[in-house]
């Protein structure tokens, strides 16, 4: 069953795509490997002589997309950037369950189809979700992991984020992009925080995709607790999704080797600092 909610959704959300690639600037060479979940697909970029990196993307989105935020990590790293198999992109668009560590398996089956036996890995949102998953399942092959605004360690209730529902019917009633905005103020906290290509990509899976509902899981505590690698986890104060208040000290109890970094007065879409940026190239490195 497609994802897409026709054959010229799906033409969209890939033209969408291209562009955003193109816009980078720079080489990058497309890979597709096999795993038991589905065929998937990566963006192979950055610097090719540098340390490797397997990126993953949020909910919803691309990898495309994802790679435009993650310029700064382009000089220093050989980047894989892994399209979600069931969510807009090249993947495979078989639906895996957020409530188990299917994601999981499938993340540690990409780490060993493109050539590695342990990879340092970033994620954020549902993309650290998947991370969380793969370090239970399979920590051996993850040899440093940041983790960023992540879902899968204390996820909010559902409810939490219920103040987006209203402006989204809104905007599927009268496609007027004021309301798409303002579904994603309690997540951004102000306008600011809305990057235009964030914008583009979520507006093109809005209008083109079958949205996927939910997040991964929290994992579980005695799963995470035999995980050695150093992991990074950097949490929004005012992240309506994965706050703070609950994501650090439960990554603190249930993570061995875990270092915390509060994105203080930020939510869960926000703009990472050159200090910040760097604490990241630091900690990868």
């Amino acid at each position: 069953m497609t994802i897409y909610r026709s054959s010229e959704s799906k033409e969209k959300v890939l033209r969408l795509y291209d562009e955003q690639i193109n816009k980078l600037g720079i080489p990058c060479k497309d890979l597709f490997v096999n795993t038991a979940y589905g065929r998937t697909h990566l963006i192979e970029t950055g610097n090719l002589n540098g340390i490797p990196l397997l990126v993953f993307h949020g909910g919803n989105a691309t990898t495309a997309c994802n790679l435009l935020s993650c310029r700064f990590l382009m000089e220093k790293f050989h980047i894989y950037g892994v399209d979600t198999i069931g969510h807009p992109g090249k993947s495979a668009e078989n639906n895996l369950s957020h409530n188990n560590y299917d994601y999981g398996k499938w993340a540690s089956e990409v780490i060993s189809e493109i050539g590695y036996e342990k990879i340092k890995c970033l994620g954020g949102s549902f993309g650290a979700g998947i991370l969380a998953k793969a370090m239970c399942v399979a920590p051996e092959k993850i040899e440093k992991v940041v983790l960023y605004v992540p879902a899968a360690i204390k996820n909010a209730p559902a409810y939490k984020s219920i103040s987006m529902l209203f402006p989204i019917i809104l905007y599927w009633i009268t496609h007027k992009q004021k309301w798409l905005l303002k579904s994603f103020l309690p997540m951004a906290i102000t306008q600011d925080n809305i990057d235009s290509d964030i914008f583009e990509t979520a507006k093109c899976s809005i209008d083109n995709v079958k949205i996927k509902k939910g997040m991964p899981s929290n994992a579980h505590p005695s799963d995470m607790m035999k995980c050695s690698m150093p992991v990074l986890v950097m949490a929004g104060e005012k992240d309506c999704l994965f706050p703070a208040k609950k994501v650090i000290p439960q990554a603190k109890k249930i993570i061995p080797n875990c270092i915390t970094y509060l994105l203080c007065n930020r939510g869960h879409m926000n703009r990472l600092t050159a200090t910040e940026e760097q604490m990241i190239i630091s900690f990868l490195q």
